[in-house]
């Protein structure tokens, strides 16, 4: 049985990482490289470094930066925000990543995620979908619409349409992120995580919600998923307490689920 992995997430403003809750009222916690350092060492499985404002904002992702947290972990680095192009691309992947996350650029040139794919394989591509829970339609018959540019614009595109779309153009993995669930630390989003990973052939990465340990053990038991972002569970300051990446691991481990030592 493959084992389930746990990664962290970086959503970085002007080079601090920071926490929302459903996409507002970001609070900093501290540098990016200082907490790259801090996850590293704790044990994490995988890195996922968001430059959050660049979509919006019209601007290249912060590359610098990502070289700063390149330079403190070595683990797969996944780095997504204000990439446009190939050329942004391979800037990332040459400045220390292994995977490049698409998102809203995806959304609006989707020959890039066959373009990506095509010239630095599909296992460098993760497609990462924000994700809200709306009234089913016949445009959007999952009941989940996508949203872009940090959940400042919804696109009338249907969620579970789009997670096979996107396989098929050539992405090798997909990050599910609930906007609902999202800082909520009341638990993943098991219905369109589900969905999405019976849906597809690739690895899902489940996304926005998690709290306790058992949130994972519910995400990794009950749908398909085969990772799960932690980050509010390793440092957030709204949360009662924060969890160890050994003692996580610990809990999914006695729960049955299989992880990395």
């Amino acid at each position: 049985m493959l084992t389930k992995r746990l990664i962290a997430c970086f959503d970085i403003r002007d080079g601090y990482v920071t926490k929302a809750v459903q996409f507002q009222d970001n609070i900093e916690i501290g540098r990016a490289e200082d907490i790259a350092r801090y996850v590293y060492k704790d044990g994490i499985d995988e890195i996922i470094f968001y430059d959050i404002t660049a979509s919006a904002e019209k601007r290249r992702i912060d590359i610098e930066m990502v070289r700063k947290v390149a330079a403190h972990v070595f683990v797969p680095f996944t780095v997504g925000g204000g990439i446009r192009n190939l050329d942004d691309m391979y800037e990332v992947l040459k400045s220390g990543a292994e995977k490049i996350s698409v998102d809203s650029m995806a959304v609006r040139n989707p020959a890039i995620i066959g373009e990506a794919a095509k010239a630095f394989g599909s296992q460098c591509v993760v497609l990462s979908m924000q994700v809200k829970r709306v009234e089913a339609t016949e445009k959007i018959p999952s009941g989940y619409e996508i949203a872009i540019d940090g959940a400042r614009v919804f696109t009338g595109m249907d969620a579970l349409e789009w997670a096979k779309r996107g396989e098929a153009l050539g992405a090798g993995e997909i990050c599910v992120n609930s906007i609902d669930n999202d800082g909520t630390h009341n638990g993943y989003d098991l219905d369109i995580t589900g969905r999405v990973a019976e849906a597809v052939n690739i690895p899902v990465i489940a996304s926005g919600g998690a709290g306790t340990p058992a949130h994972l053990a519910d995400v990794f038991t009950k749908t398909g998923a085969s990772a799960g972002i932690i980050s509010s569970m390793l440092y957030s300051p709204r949360l009662p307490r924060n969890y160890p990446v050994k003692e996580i691991k610990e809990k999914l481990a006695a729960a049955g689920v299989p992880v990395r030592p």
